[in-house]
């Protein structure tokens, strides 16, 4: 594998990595926060990372039996409880991954350590719901989205593309490499020691007895983890039965508070047979049932209160890591969008973009415009962005409706002599009409450099080769199993032993990579006088 780079002619100034200042969404391009922003809210269709594909519908289940809803299972419920930490599949007597965390030492937390074989063969981690959550997100990990980030967004998508809130996500876990403390609460213990669990990770009392509520508005005890609460089926005992929670199983509302309150309730952690491991029934009536009757009330405090809750639980992590801005979504979004330089000694600018929110319409139009690199240029030189009819995604349920433009092969081809500067998306949404200018509140669009590009090699220009600048691929890396985010691999790029600069005064940097690291995502970096400025990352990383 080859890849290539341009770095330029004028002044190595153009080289500082600048990243304007954040305001209530990121600015592009920001590689870290464009990668998270692309998971958060591109989740089925078009350019996406397609989990909300395997919570449409919400009765989904993918397992190589294929229950589904008939087994009283489903994905929604096992994303929520492997982050959270609540017991049986679907069982959620609180969160798993993050229910090692000790909030006086600030160990533990949300960091994938329940991937880990150590963790899985406790008692407390019943089941093959960790690993089939993993399995969701481990494909998909690269150096900006950790496997706890994407456990994390399991959550997320799972609660609000079946009923409940939008949670606020935050990126910037980092995957543990070795086990926690043991500390997720059993049904069969009781109140004293499931409050004091709480009260470790940080939680109070009322607290605990929403985020068991909250956990436990989705899914179900299984047979196969519980049979002495759940017993299994009579006449094909390798077939898995489930008890859920309340009736509406893969609906986030409050009928786990209101029939219980009201007294009909078939939760087998409160009516069950097996009453030492009725540990809803403890947790719920620990204040004399004033926290639920709450929530049967009002189905709006409910999904208020779970929506802080659940934000807190998944933002739990240890105190070493640093969890990033709430990830917003940008209005008009940049994707792949690059240039290539040629054998020929021309420039490709190919790439794309998403408008956020925004309905069908075959009458708009997208235009990408741009001005030349060097300083005072004025002329304006516009491409068209074309749409076809595949060119969409949404998020939260089909409630956002994501439209992309472009061409991830050419749009235009960019004069060598005058570069490629501030550039901008003109969308007019039919004939005649304004000019919509979608330059991020005027702050506008620029490319870490137009002096680093892709080829088929590198190729970085004379007045930055006599810079002896350091320019490298960044590797995304993993752990020894394969699941988890590993600290990223920088491989030099240098000049060929017989280096010349082409017509255009650039010269070819090349390296050689193993055939085990191709499908891994990467970027490019060039630093000069140490200064540093990378491309977007450069990978589209798929679901499967």
């Amino acid at each position: 594998m080859r890849v290539s780079s341009i770095l330029p002619v004028h002044s190595s100034a153009l080289l500082v990595v600048v990243f304007a200042a954040l305001s209530v969404a990121h600015k592009w391009p920001n590689p870290k926060l464009d990668v998270l922003e692309g998971m958060r809210w591109d989740q089925l269709g078009y350019n996406s990372f397609e989990t909300a594909l395997f919570v449409t519908p919400c009765t989904r289940y993918i397992h190589p039996d294929e229950k589904g809803i008939k087994g009283v299972r489903t994905n929604a419920g096992d994303w929520l409880r492997t982050a959270m930490i609540l017991g049986g599949h679907d069982l959620m007597v609180f969160s798993h991954d993050m229910a090692t965390h000790n909030s006086n030492t600030g160990e533990g937390g949300l960091d994938a350590s329940i991937r880990l074989w150590q963790e899985q063969a406790r008692p407390e981690n019943l089941g093959d719901g960790f690993n089939n959550s993993v399995g969701f997100v481990a494909g998909s990990i690269n150096r900006y989205f950790s496997l706890s980030d994407g456990l994390a967004l399991l959550a997320v998508v799972a609660v609000e593309n079946c009923g409940g809130p939008s949670l606020s996500y935050r990126g910037g876990r980092i995957d543990a490499v070795k086990p926690n403390i043991a500390g997720v609460p059993e049904p069969d213990q009781q109140l004293a020691a499931h409050t004091a669990a709480f009260a470790r990770q940080g939680f109070n009392k009322t607290e605990m007895i929403g985020l068991v509520a909250c956990g436990h508005t989705f899914g179900s005890v299984q047979s196969s983890n519980f049979p002495d609460v759940v017993k299994k089926n009579a006449t094909d005992p390798h077939s898995e039965t489930g008890a859920a929670f309340d009736k509406s199983i893969v609906k986030f509302d409050n009928n786990v508070a209101v029939e219980y309150v009201k007294g009909t309730t078939k939760n087998p952690l409160v009516v069950g047979g097996n009453a030492t491991k009725n540990s809803d029934a403890r947790i719920f009536a620990s204040d004399r049932n004033t926290t639920m009757r709450a929530f049967a009330r009002d189905a709006g405090h409910f999904r208020k209160t779970c929506k802080s809750l659940l934000e807190r639980m998944i933002d739990t992590v240890p105190k070493s890591v640093k969890l990033t801005e709430v990830i917003q979504p940008l209005p008009a979004k940049p994707f792949q969008l690059k240039l290539t330089y040629l054998k020929n000694g021309t420039i490709s600018l190919s790439g794309e973009v998403r408008l956020f929110n925004v309905t069908s319409n075959s009458q708009r139009t997208v235009a990408l415009a741009w001005k030349g690199s060097a300083f005072g240029s004025t002329k304006v030189t516009r491409a068209a962005m074309p749409h076809k009819d595949d060119m969409v995604g949404s998020a939260i349920a089909g409630k956002i409706q994501n439209m992309w433009y472009g061409s991830k092969t050419s749009l235009a081809h960019i004069d060598v002599t005058r570069g490629f500067g501030e550039f901008w998306f003109e969308v007019k949404d039919r004939k005649g009409s304004a000019v919509q200018k979608e330059n991020q509140n005027g702050a506008g669009f620029r490319l870490p450099t137009d002096k680093v590009m892709r080829t088929v090699n590198v190729a970085v220009h004379k007045s930055v080769h006599a810079k002896k600048p350091k320019v490298f691929i960044e590797l995304d890396m993993r752990t020894a199993d394969n699941q988890a985010t590993a600290p990223s691999l920088q491989i030099k790029l240098a000049p060929t032993s017989n280096a010349r600069a082409d017509a255009n005064g650039y010269i070819i940097y090349t390296t050689k990579m193993k055939e085990s690291q191709w499908d891994r995502g990467y970027g490019i970096v060039a630093v000069v006088n140490g200064k540093r400025r990378e491309l977007p990352h450069s990978e589209l990383n798929r679901f499967c």
